[in-house]
């Protein structure tokens, strides 16, 4: 069994990945779809040895990054073959761009054969939607200006009215006071999040801040506290007063102004756009599809970085460990088609990564042959593709271990937990 806590694991992964797992379509699965990861697990550790895996947080870092990097390409697959299994699809199907990615990002979600979708337009940002802010006012962090018993206020929203209660203790400081009132409204699922400012160590202030952003015309905030009963100890925490209103976002489209409350919102029921920053007023950005060449030159390059991705974690394990169980699998699948991958635009560099040629790759996707190179880009896709489902279920497969008990063949028995925890299930260790 692997000698990892699980608050390593989840520690690491929650810091590193927590802000962006979970937010594609395709991470969201039927229970038949879980039920069968776990059924891969129970049967790739039915006859597999038991171990010990050597120690450090190297190890915890380099099966999730690993199990990460595998799940990104397991997404990645699914958005080039929406039509089946042929990453042809991807020549005939309509792909959104922007002429300014940083400020003003697209997603064509409409069918392929949406009437006026194909028309083009500008979009130039004003102003992103804000959300409320309510910073409260720094006070002595050590100090103790709240009096011992039960405190509470009162929290209103645009939807629900809610009461708090906290309770201080003679030993507790103004940093622990905060430190309380900020739990409450972080486990409560109120639309809000609070967190502990420090100016030097020596202060300190407590800042609430809305989830949602914009206001509604018939809304005045998004949030209001107050008390009947501790408007004293509300005074002191200085929460009740608005540093930040909510504001709407502030476009252009093609030079008529409209507003949003919030920062993501559809056009026509076919473009997602999701506003980042604002734009030049004489340099709005320009909405329109990439050509079937480029992107289809895009998508292959996608394809390349999953690729690398693996390499890349691969190599820094086995610089320090020298285990090149990794590479050498990721290594096989171009060796195997380097002659075909060269003619359709990939090629290898001397660090083990590929990269492509985009006219190369261009003009055998448009030429005569063309159903020749779609075949080896879906082959290539569907190597990349078993090799991510088999590094998902197993990322302990690839790091240092020590073998402890070898099973009889044909007659083991499961034993998943030291591998699930990479592999995404959770265990209670206490059962």
């Amino acid at each position: 069994m692997s000698v990892i806590s699980n608050n390593d694991v989840y520690n690491y992964y929650l810091s590193t990945y927590g802000s962006t797992a979970g937010n594609s379509r395709f991470d969201s699965h039927k229970k038949s779809e879980l039920k069968d990861v776990y059924s891969r697990i129970v049967k790739s550790s039915k006859d597999a040895p038991l171990y010990k895996i050597r120690t450090g947080t190297e190890v915890t870092k380099f099966a999730i990054d690993l199990k990460e990097n595998a799940r990104r390409t397991q997404n990645l697959v699914s958005s080039l073959q929406t039509d089946g299994d042929d990453i042809e699809s991807v020549f005939n199907k309509k792909i959104a761009t922007s002429s300014n990615e940083s400020a003003v990002a697209v997603e064509y979600m409409a069918s392929q054969d949406a009437g006026n979708s194909s028309n083009g337009f500008t979009l130039g940002v004003k102003r992103l939607a804000q959300p409320q802010i309510n910073r409260g006012n720094f006070i002595p962090s050590k100090g103790r200006d709240f009096p011992e018993g039960t405190h509470s206020f009162d929290l209103d929203t645009t939807q629900n009215s809610y009461e708090f209660q906290f309770n201080v203790g003679s030993q507790d400081t103004n940093r622990d006071v905060q430190q309380k009132i900020a739990r409450l409204i972080n486990t409560s699922d109120v639309g809000l999040t609070a967190k502990i400012i420090d100016r030097g160590g020596e202060q300190s202030a407590l800042e609430i801040v809305s989830k949602h952003t914009g206001l509604a015309e018939d809304e005045k905030f998004l949030f209001d506290i107050h008390s009947s009963t501790d408007a004293d100890e509300l005074s002191i925490l200085g929460i009740t007063d608005v540093t930040q209103p909510a504001m709407n976002s502030s476009f252009t489209l093609n030079g008529t102004l409209h507003e949003s409350l919030s920062n993501s919102f559809t056009i026509n029921r076919a473009f997602d756009i999701t506003l980042n920053s604002v734009t030049p007023d004489d340099d709005p950005a320009r909405i329109g599809f990439k050509a079937s060449s480029d992107a289809m030159a895009d998508s292959v390059n996608d394809l390349l970085e999953a690729y690398n991705g693996f390499i890349e974690i691969g190599q820094q394990y086995a610089s320090r460990h020298k285990n090149t169980t990794l590479l050498g699998e990721m290594g096989r699948i171009y060796r195997s088609m380097s002659e075909e991958l060269s003619s359709v635009g990939v090629v290898s560099n001397e660090d083990q990564t590929l990269s492509l040629d985009r006219d190369t790759i261009v003009g055998a996707v448009s030429g005569e042959d063309s159903k020749n190179a779609f075949s080896i880009l879906n082959r290539f896709k569907n190597a990349i593709s078993r090799q991510a489902d088999k590094t998902a279920i197993d990322p302990l497969n690839y790091v240092d271990k020590v073998p402890i008990e070898y099973k009889n063949p044909g007659h083991g028995f499961v034993a998943p937990y030291a591998t699930s925890r990479y592999a995404g299930l959770l265990v209670d260790q206490s059962l």
